[in-house]
């Protein structure tokens, strides 16, 4: 299951990068300063962040069966997954009056991350769990 999770979690990557790229192309940064995003650079930058810490955690743990990597990459995506919830959230309650560059996101690109990066978070807490005889 640990490479599953390394698979799953790639994907929700490179879904996010594409994410990022219309945010950044869109003008997200720019639009800081006018507060028109709803996205603060922090937290758009803090999510991904998080998620690839983690997913190196993640890798120690594949590699070494360490089930302190294990439970490090979970707390780490946890914190992870919670801002990109907070980002889903301020995202759909844009609605049709959103005004930043993130109203330019494709639904499906954004459920599709969304639904990967679950997966990936049960597969982790999963793994974790079984290595920890739990």
């Amino acid at each position: 299951m640990g490479l599953v999770a390394i698979v799953t979690w790639l994907i929700t990557a490179v879904l996010g990068v594409y994410l990022l790229y219309l945010w950044l192309s869109g003008g997200g940064l720019r639009q800081q300063a006018t507060k028109v995003t709803r996205f603060p650079a922090a937290l758009v930058f803090a999510h991904p962040t998080l998620a690839v810490s983690a997913l190196g955690c993640w890798i120690a743990y594949v590699l070494t069966l360490d089930r302190t990597f294990a439970w490090l990459a979970f707390g780490v995506l946890a914190a992870s997954a919670l801002l990109g919830f907070t980002m889903f959230t301020r995202w759909l309650g844009g609605g049709r009056h959103a005004r930043g560059a993130e109203q330019r996101f494709p639904l499906v690109a954004v459920v599709l991350h969304g639904v990967a990066g679950v997966a990936t978070f049960v597969l982790v807490l999963l793994t974790a769990a079984v290595a920890n005889g739990l």
